[in-house]
């Protein structure tokens, strides 16, 4: 975090902190490729479209 985030950043306030870190978070931990997990993000989002979700019978 310290090399890929905070020594490239300047925060002003708190809150503009809080929300750069979040958004740095949400994107390492859901859509990053990871080199270990074969460039796959490590929770990939669970977006089915609609024509290819199941259908009830």
């Amino acid at each position: 975090m310290r090399d890929e985030l905070l020594n490239g950043e300047v925060f002003y306030t708190l809150k503009k902190a809080k929300i750069i870190i979040e958004n740095w978070r949400n994107h390492y931990n859901t859509k990053r490729r990871h080199r270990a997990l074969g460039y796959k993000p490590p929770a990939p989002e669970a977006i089915v479209p609609l024509d290819q979700r199941p259908t009830m019978h």
